[in-house]
């Protein structure tokens, strides 16, 4: 097993050979600083060249383009987008396929998009087809995915819920914290659901089952969505977290109360 790699901790440390296989999609990145570094348009044009698909460069590069804010979130989307709008109108399956296993994280990030905002797809289809990218062993792609796929859950919640409620006993801790993460009432870098921050309990089908699991990743998850609720449903949650410590009375339990009371406690 190779050892992996530490990444620099700022974008000038970043050594040119290894910007240089980012760029080119021979890498995965392997921290934050580097997956900021990546140059997405250079990646894009070498991942079209190496695909015979040149002819798609510029009109996704006309979509970065005309974005208001360019992040790396937007310019991600937009390529996502952008490849989905041409591999659909030239009936190019076998190149989103080859995307989703790509070897660069930033391009499995564009595939998750591929899936996330394919309207052929019901929920139900889009929740299956994006289990894999939940358990990705990648940090961004595991982020990217569920935003590619919270419009959806927000506008078929109640199947939704319940779908992903089937996913917490599931043995991976990506998938597990992918059920969590994804229903935030708030959320981070997204657009809130209104239905769960009026009405928190809905999401209590997910998160009974998470009230003691033992991945810190997931209880991190569970005490931001708690948390979340807090802002607007105080009481609640303040039930839940008294509830939890009497039944479940555990360092795990109460490590997620402690997290889930952080913004009353203050």
């Amino acid at each position: 097993m190779t050892e992996k790699r530490k990444g620099a901790r700022s974008i000038k440390d970043i050594p040119a050979d290894i910007l240089l296989q980012l760029n080119r999609g021979e890498i995965e990145t392997a921290n934050l600083t580097e997956w900021l570094a990546v140059d997405q348009r250079l990646l894009l044009k070498n991942l079209l060249e190496q695909n015979n698909r040149v002819e798609y460069l510029n009109p996704i590069l006309e979509k970065v383009g005309q974005l208001k804010k360019q992040t790396v979130n937007t310019t991600n989307e937009a390529i996502g987008l952008g490849i989905l709008d041409l591999a659909l109108k030239n009936r190019d399956e076998n190149f989103l396929s080859k995307l989703s296993t790509h070897q660069a994280d930033l391009v499995r990030c564009w595939a998750a998009y591929t899936i996330g905002r394919n309207n052929a797809f019901n929920i139900e289809e889009k929740l299956e087809k994006i289990k894999s990218f939940a358990s990705d062993t990648h940090f961004g792609v595991r982020e990217i995915c569920w935003m590619t796929v919270r419009p959806d859950i927000s506008k078929n919640l109640e199947e939704s819920l319940s779908i992903l409620s089937g996913w917490t006993n599931h043995d991976n801790e990506n998938i597990r914290r992918f059920a969590s993460e994804s229903t935030r009432p708030r959320g981070v870098w997204c657009e809130h659901i209104d239905e769960l921050k009026q009405n928190p309990g809905l999401g209590l089908e997910i998160l009974e089952s998470l009230k003691s699991d033992p991945s810190k990743y997931v209880q991190d998850s569970v005490g931001n969505w708690l948390n979340d609720a807090s802002k607007s449903q105080p009481e609640f949650v303040v039930e839940i977290c008294d509830e939890w410590l009497r039944k479940s009375d555990t360092k795990e339990t109460q490590y997620i109360v402690k997290k889930a009371l952080r913004t009353l406690r203050k």
